[in-house]
């Protein structure tokens, strides 16, 4: 299998000091993706040290069914944390396994569009609207920005900030990115890792994953209870992403050398796979 496009989006749990082997496995297997003809995109987030400078500076973090809610000081924080020292960190571990990576954050040539996301009822929110403040809902990419990069053997590398038309910045959840990248370049794969070794039955229980899924089996396991926090707007992302043309999309957990390639090549094999 060769010449897929391919975004991977990271969590910021990969990037820290206790998971640097995974880290070095993934970046060795981005650099196997790109030398096997893969064209690959990266998206990253960083919510744990965002969380864990925003408590050092005295703020305490609000999320609401998985999400952030972002005030004028946890934007800061986010764009001090993701814009800036993980999106350098990610780009100089890649360009130590031999890529030519390149550092982008959304607000740069309007790469990731966005308007300011309404108040409204979310599944794990309770019933009343939540106002998630400096969050954004992407309404565009540049999508020619990235091919251009690609055509030229880059690997682009996108923190998960966004921007209105007036270009203000906006967070934008990293799963929720790097499903408007993968729409928007009509992406074969879409690669989620994650804190979690894919969709489990019970979540105290690894033994307890779901190897495949489909878009009707993930909304029942969402409406019985089976899927929780934020494993809930992961799957509905997802499924918005697969309804719009990407080909499959795979929720990998603990990455071992050689199990991106894996994932490619045996759907289900590492993690969950999501199908129309």
């Amino acid at each position: 299998m060769s010449g897929l496009k391919v975004v991977i989006k990271l969590g910021g749990e990969l990037m820290s000091p206790a998971r640097a082997e995974e880290l070095a496995a993934i970046t060795a297997g981005v650099r196997a993706l790109v030398d096997a003809g893969h064209r690959v995109v990266l998206v990253h987030g960083g919510g744990p040290q965002t969380s864990a400078l925003q408590r050092e500076l005295g703020q305490e973090p609000k999320m609401v069914g998985g999400r952030r809610v972002t005030d004028d000081a946890a934007l800061d924080v986010m764009l001090m944390v993701v814009a800036g020292r993980l999106n350098v960190a990610l780009v100089s571990a890649l360009v130590g396994a031999g890529l030519s990576a390149v550092g982008l954050n959304g607000v740069s040539a309007h790469l990731i569009r966005c308007v300011k996301r309404p108040a409204k009822v979310v599944s794990g929110g309770g019933p009343d609207p939540v106002d998630f403040g400096h969050v954004g809902d992407v309404t565009g990419v540049n999508e020619a920005l990235l091919d251009l990069l690609l055509d030229a053997g880059h690997t682009p590398v996108l923190a998960c900030v966004g921007s209105d038309d007036a270009g203000r910045p906006y967070n934008i959840n990293a799963d929720t990115v790097a499903n408007g990248v993968a729409i928007a370049l009509r992406a074969d794969r879409l690669l989620l890792l994650t804190s979690t070794p894919g969709v489990l039955k019970d979540i105290n229980d690894l033994s307890t994953r779901i190897q495949t899924l489909t878009v009707a089996a993930g909304h029942a396991a969402i409406a019985d209870g089976t899927v929780q926090g934020g494993m809930i707007p992961k799957l509905e992302e997802s499924f918005e992403a697969l309804a719009a043309g990407v080909g499959q999309i795979h929720i990998l957990g603990h990455v071992a050398q050689g199990d991106l390639q894996r994932a490619l090549d045996e759907p289900g094999a590492v993690g969950t796979a999501l199908m129309p």
